[in-house]
């Protein structure tokens, strides 16, 4: 697949929250107020959006406290409990990564590498709003964490 052309927009159509994707122009200082703005409007989306779930499941989790008498129904909607509360658990904890992105845009270190402070690429973030390493740190942490597995 050919590279993309700075300043031609994406594959992606859609990006978390319902952004759509960031148009960088020629010449255009990386993580710009215009950048920010962008990234923190689709982090907050993407937020919203977590929370709404996560509410919705507690709404219909005590609505449908109904007791089965049958033990295999029982047994389901108890795996199906267990399944929708570890994938919520996983929701929440990203919701800390997106706050903690969130303050990063305030902060001005949103789109830096925390390791090497190399530009993380809009293309990435985009991918990974919540992402706090460029592609080469991350490979190198995979390695690590690989090896010592």
């Amino acid at each position: 697949m050919p590279a993309r052309k700075q300043g031609q927009p994406s594959t992606i159509s859609v990006l978390h929250g319902g952004v759509k994707p960031y148009a960088r122009k020629k010449g255009e200082k990386y993580m710009n107020k215009k950048q920010l703005a962008h990234f923190r409007i689709m982090l907050s989306a993407w937020k919203a959006d977590l929370l709404d779930e996560l509410s919705r499941t507690v709404s219909q989790m005590r609505d449908e406290a109904t007791l089965h008498s049958d033990p295999n129904d029982r047994a389901s909607r108890e795996t199906d409990i267990s399944l929708e509360l570890r994938s919520r658990d996983r929701e929440s904890k990203l919701v800390k990564k997106i706050d903690e992105a969130l303050e990063r845009t305030e902060s001005g270190d949103y789109g830096y590498c925390e390791l090497c402070g190399v530009e993380i690429g809009i293309e990435r973030l985009e991918a990974r709003p919540t992402a706090e390493l460029c592609i080469d740190c991350k490979t190198l942490d995979e390695i690590r964490e690989k090896q010592m597995a």
